[in-house]
């Protein structure tokens, strides 16, 4: 059975020893700034729900499914009961206002806590989670009478809600998207149509679900600047907050799927649904960002969470399992880990998992400032930030967590393919999270066309400045010096390399789509180095004041092996970006020339589920 005990000495360093967490709160205004001891406390509490709540319905809810029943849905056994848990202990609304029932706690602590339960279960998780998107949009859009209908039940947790973007003819495009909102004489509008791949878009945790769903009103234009949001609510709510009548918005299919299979994803009918809108007309993509963005920080998150729960469990494994005489030793067999390319794999799971919780954190506590940082400009540069390293945590850290989960799985050999251990389930439910909320190559795309060609690559060189900075602070710990002068020489060649490609990108319109998830990739290669630098330098500041201790002593030593086996694969990234795209206009119309045969169906954009 899959095992997980929530690594809290590694969140407390990572925020405290690594993020300077007690003089980042010291800069916020607003929420509400925990001491030390009760940001531990708060944790310990989650980790304890996650540990006996959560984990023991992970591979029961896989084996078991969700289940259609007429047009509603039915979650897993022990699903429903610790939602219940999970609601009325508070969890909902920790980072939300007070003034909507929120403990006022700042959103990174929020995120912090979101990973305890995601990586305990992640298919549980996205029930709860996309709530979060829904309460942040409808602060920044709604109208008083919309936030005050629709943030208290959201921010209690007695409703959830979804984001309803895809379509059949449509995933990633959303130029496509041609769900119609009709105004209607009562001054709200009817939706008509359907949307697919809808997380959490019906189940029987919550009385209510309420759906931002992108639609396209009469006089809308062609394209993005045509769509409009709107609120649809499974059940009307009355004047006094109790629930009316059913909505016209019905579920009329779950989809049967690789991983994830106790988190039902839907395809949702919409028939005259009841619907407000959201926000301005036509303004609805720009609306749905603040959704989507938040959304695509916890799909990076989920990188971490793999990463984690397969090292976890192939940890403790390799430990366990005799096989062959370790090298040196004088007789076998021997614990696996002994073994040199298993410790290379568990060494690659631990960089990948402790790495990328520091960077997404580091991510949380730049919402905490763009939100709440007492002084403007320190807010804006924060949202700068952010809007750069968004697709990088998105992209990046998805793709190293597939990676994570996979070696986690060779660690258990033959067992890590069957289901009893757990770590298949892991690798399968991991696949989904470089595909949602926008793939590597549309991460990647977002990053170089917009946050480094259009910017002039200005952004890359404030990022350098900071790492660099980081370098030279880490360099005067002699053990680190070759470290921090490799990182700072890669500095160098990734500014050159993003200034070549703005200057090489109005010369050809091919060289940014070439290019761009080879760039994703060795800028997070850079980033995450630039966290295992930073935390090498915590431990060994630690260390060197006589206060280190056996997990100071493992930073070091993942951080060697970082620079070591898994930076160096920045050389090779380089070596693509700089080939340009003539080999794949060389190769495109020969080797990718589809085979001659007869048509086995419909075409995509003709699907539709019943």
């Amino acid at each position: 059975m899959i095992q997980y005990r929530c690594p809290l000495r590694d969140f407390e360093f990572a925020l405290y020893e690594v993020l300077g967490y007690e003089q980042h709160l010291a800069t916020l205004q607003g929420p509400v700034t925990p001491e030390r001891a009760d940001a531990r406390a708060i944790l310990e509490a989650a980790a304890a729900f996650a540990e006996k709540r959560l984990v023991p319905i992970n591979q029961s809810g896989d084996a078991e499914g969700c289940r259609l029943l007429d047009d509603h849905v039915q979650t897993p056994a022990g699903f429903r009961e610790a939602y219940a848990q999970y609601r009325d202990g508070g969890w909902t609304g920790l980072s939300r206002a007070p003034e909507w029932g929120g403990s006022g706690l700042p959103a990174s602590l929020g995120v912090a806590v979101t990973e305890v339960f995601a990586t305990a279960n992640w298919s549980w998780s996205m029930y709860p989670g996309l709530a979060s998107g829904a309460m942040d949009t409808l602060e920044a859009f709604g109208t008083a009478a919309q936030q005050a209908r629709y943030l208290p039940p959201l921010v209690s947790g007695q409703w959830t809600a979804t984001m309803c973007l895809t379509e059949p003819q449509c995933g990633s495009d959303l130029a496509q998207v041609r769900m119609q909102a009709t105004p209607d004489p009562a001054g709200h509008y009817r939706l008509n149509g359907s949307k697919i791949f809808i997380t959490a878009g019906d189940h029987d945790l919550a009385e209510n679900i309420v759906h931002i769903v992108l639609a396209r009103l009469p006089d809308g234009p062609a394209g993005t600047r045509g769509l409009s949001l709107f609120v649809v609510p499974k059940h009307l709510p009355n004047v006094d907050g109790s629930l009316g009548r059913r909505n016209g918005v019905r579920c009329g299919g779950l989809e049967e799927k690789m991983g994830l299979k106790a988190s039902a994803t839907c395809t949702l009918h919409f028939d005259d649904a009841e619907a407000e809108l959201l926000g301005e007309p036509h303004r609805g993509l720009e609306c749905m960002f603040v959704f989507m963005n938040a959304a695509r920080i916890g799909a990076g998150q989920q990188g971490v969470v793999h990463a984690e729960l397969g090292y976890q469990n192939a940890l403790a494994y390799t430990h366990e399992r005799l096989a062959m005489r370790a090298p040196g030793g004088n007789s076998g067999p021997a614990p696996i880990i002994l073994h040199a390319d298993v410790r290379r794999m568990l060494l690659l799971q631990r960089a990948i998992a402790e790495g990328g919780r520091l960077l997404v954190l580091e991510a949380a506590c730049l919402l905490d400032t763009a939100a709440f940082g007492r002084d403007e400009a320190r807010g804006t540069a924060a949202r700068d930030r952010l809007a750069f390293l968004t697709p990088i945590i998105k992209g990046f850290l998805t793709e190293l967590g597939i990676e994570a989960a996979d070696l986690a799985l060779q660690c258990l050999g033959g067992h890590g393919y069957i289901r009893e251990w757990g770590l298949e389930q892991n690798l399968r439910d991991a696949r989904i999270a470089t595909i949602y909320e926008g793939t590597t190559g549309i991460q990647a795309l977002d990053l170089l066309g917009r946050k480094v060609v259009r910017d002039g690559a200005q952004a890359v060189q404030r990022e350098a400045q900071t790492i660099a900075g980081s370098c030279e602070r880490a360099g005067r710990h002699p053990q680190l010096a070759d470290a921090a002068r490799t990182l700072r020489d890669e500095l160098f060649r990734w500014v050159a390399m993003s200034e070549s490609l703005v200057s090489d990108a109005g010369d050809d319109p091919l060289v940014v789509p070439a290019a761009a998830t080879d760039y994703l990739m060795y800028s997070g290669y850079l980033l995450l180095g630039h966290g295992w630098l930073r935390a090498a330098d915590a431990a060994a500041g630690a260390i060197a004041a006589g206060c280190g201790d056996v997990h100071h002593e493992s930073k070091l030593a993942t951080a060697t092996f970082y620079f070591a086996r898994i930076f160096p694969r920045v050389v090779a990234l380089r070596e693509m970006i700089g080939a340009g795209p003539e080999a794949l206009v060389a190769a495109a119309d020969p080797a990718l020339r589809p085979a001659e045969r007869e048509p086995s169906g419909p075409p995509i954009a003709a699907m539709s589920r019943a």
